[in-house]
């Protein structure tokens, strides 16, 4: 009986693995679309999406069909959009933005997609204001370094 229970579960366990497979699609133009890790029919684990001319659109982890860990997004010209967390499909923790030239332009931390924390903005790589936000509403704003330092424990912006 315990054999046979043994090979039933290998048998299961082969066949879950080959369950996940990789795929690709394509514009009808025959440029690739997007490519990456099916399971049980859905996305899972790494996805690559490009534009039509071939360059990288975004890319990331799913995990049961929703996006999840770290994402990248990217403009046509492969300029950085922004980048951050997903949790089951919904954007947690810090996310980054960024300008045409690549230049970080403001983060923001996130909980279920809403602002939950600090917003920092930039201009040339330098902190010129920042912002505290409770379920996407502003409590509090800074303009200068000085007083959101005084005022802010800097271990909260990690």
């Amino acid at each position: 009986m315990k054999n046979k229970f043994l090979l039933l579960f290998l048998f299961v366990s082969i066949i879950g693995i080959a369950q996940k497979v990789y795929q690709k699609n394509y514009y009808p133009d025959g440029s690739i679309q997007e490519e990456g890790w099916i399971k049980d029919n859905v996305k899972h684990d790494f996805w690559k999406f490009y534009y039509q001319n071939g360059k990288i659109k975004e890319k990331g982890h799913y995990k049961n069909g929703l996006k999840h860990k770290y994402w990248y997004f990217y403009r046509e010209n492969s300029s950085k959009i922004k980048e951050g967390h997903y949790v089951n499909g919904i954007e947690n923790k810090w996310w980054s933005y960024f300008n045409k030239d690549g230049q970080l332009i403001h983060k923001c931390q996130l909980r279920d997609n809403k602002k939950n924390g600090y917003c920092l903005v930039y201009k040339q790589n330098k902190l010129v204001k920042a912002s505290k936000f409770v379920n996407d509403k502003k409590i509090k704003e800074w303009t200068d370094f000085s007083s959101f330092k005084r005022e802010n424990n800097l271990n909260d912006l990690k």
